[in-house]
């Protein structure tokens, strides 16, 4: 499950199963494969795109055809979470 990136509403899809490129969202319309939905999208990111070989894609809000596409948490380009940049200070200074 992860969230529309328009109505924030939880879409029953899973990882093994990522949404196609003719999906939608049931509650409001939105292409769910898109960069928005995708957990590699992060606005400070280069191209917006944590996944360094990936195409660049213009229209982020638009169904597209990238092979990198995964739809689940993190998704909305929140970027990293406080909790995954807290693990990496620990680790960074990890004795």
């Amino acid at each position: 499950m992860g969230p529309c990136p328009r109505c924030g509403k939880n879409v029953p899809y899973m990882e093994a199963l990522p949404p196609g490129r003719a999906d939608t969202c049931n509650s409001c319309g939105t292409d769910l494969r898109t960069c928005l939905a995708c957990k590699h999208y992060d606005k400070t990111a280069y191209n917006e795109c944590r996944e360094p070989a990936a195409e660049r894609v213009v229209n982020k809000e638009k169904a597209n055809f990238c092979e990198w596409y995964k739809f689940g948490p993190g998704a909305a380009g929140s970027g990293p979470t406080k909790d995954d940049m807290l693990e990496k200070a620990k680790a960074l200074f990890k004795k």
